[in-house]
């Protein structure tokens, strides 16, 4: 209760503003309704999102859900004042972890805290986790925005992401049938993705270039404007490539841990991969990080994808039938590998080097 003859206290005097938010979610209802699809009408403003199951086509599903950050990579854009890229990555770190357990993605819900919140600023965030919502088929249901003075320093804020997908039973990734031989394909990237950028920024540190320098690996582009390529969107081409054949035995998304630490979540007991580390197409700003850095080939691989964002197993015999389809799909899949017997800690082994 207030007391008679002394000025009242408001929350935004604490530091929350009530119409930033409201203003924040006028500009962004427009974005949010370009997300709309079969099952949802990507309406917020509600307590919650809903979900038609039986609407987007599905008859026995399996729910699968998954959850993600951008990491470190959002000090970037907060530094350099680019906000619109970094909602595609929230988007894609979720979503591709659906599409590898052969889920098609349905909704995605954003969480965005900020000390302060700038409407424009929230608006860029929410254009790109749009964009990334409708490039890969999902609808943008809800989310919510939190100002917390005293949590964020400055303009500082993070990212979190939330993505249920479905399968219908039966058809769900990786299969059981693993077999000697079977042949790994790769997907390239579209540069460092979302995982390593606290050894990024020290390389960047190391290196004396500021954010609006030209990129020493990339033409027509800042440093900053080349580290925020967002991480690549594999689920259209996958959806296409499962549907055309059922060749595709497993798929692992090499995040955080590279290849020694994605590839083995989806081997059965007793198998390992050889990876041909020649095949592998390495983008310039991964020569350039691990020159700059001095990072040996061992911590490139399992810090960052190294070009290959995806891992294709495909059945030995349909090789050529999976190729074929990734082709189609729109991918460009490069044989790296294959499936090999292996009991060891270990289960990850390579020959050749990385052509950085």
């Amino acid at each position: 209760m207030q007391t008679e003859g002394k000025p009242g206290l408001t929350y935004a005097q604490a530091g929350v503003d009530i119409d930033a938010g409201n203003e924040m979610v006028d500009r962004i209802k427009p974005l949010v309704r370009a997300t709309r699809r079969p099952g949802a009408d990507a309406e917020i403003g509600g307590f919650g999102g809903l979900f038609d199951l039986k609407a987007a086509g599905f008859t026995d599903p399996i729910l699968v859900a998954a959850n993600d950050g951008v990491g470190t990579k959002v000090k970037i854009a907060i530094e350099s004042g680019i906000h619109d890229t970094v909602g595609i990555d929230l988007v894609a770190m979720c979503v591709n972890d659906l599409i590898v357990q052969g889920a098609e993605p349905l909704f995605f819900l954003d969480y965005y805290a900020t000390g302060k919140l700038d409407p424009k600023t929230g608006a860029d965030i929410v254009k790109g986790i749009a964009k990334g919502c409708v490039d890969s088929g999902c609808a943008l249901i809800g989310g919510e925005t939190a100002e917390m003075p005293g949590m964020y320093a400055g303009n500082d804020y993070d990212l979190a992401g939330f993505a249920v997908g479905a399968a219908e039973r039966g058809h769900l990734l990786p299969r059981g049938d693993l077999k000697v031989g079977d042949v790994l394909f790769g997907l390239p990237s579209s540069g460092v993705h979302s995982n390593g950028f606290s050894l990024v920024r020290r390389i960047v540190a190391l290196s004396g270039l500021g954010w609006d320098a030209p990129a020493p690996f990339a033409a027509n582009a800042t440093l900053a404007q080349a580290l925020l390529t967002p991480t690549r969107l594999y689920v259209k081409p996958l959806l296409a490539a499962l549907k055309a054949t059922d060749g595709i035995k497993a798929l692992a998304h090499i995040t955080g841990g590279g290849f020694p630490d994605n590839i083995p979540r989806v081997l059965s007991k007793g198998f390992g991969v050889s990876l041909d580390l020649a095949a592998i197409k390495v983008p310039a700003v991964f020569s350039w990080l691990a020159k700059t850095g001095n990072v040996a080939e061992r911590e490139m691989l399992r810090t960052f994808n190294c070009g290959i964002g995806m891992i294709v197993v495909a059945e030995a015999a349909r090789a050529s039938e999976v190729e074929a389809a990734l082709t189609a799909a729109g991918e460009a899949p490069v044989r790296v590998g294959e499936v090999t017997a292996n009991d060891t800690d270990e289960r990850v082994t390579y020959r050749g080097k990385l052509a950085l």
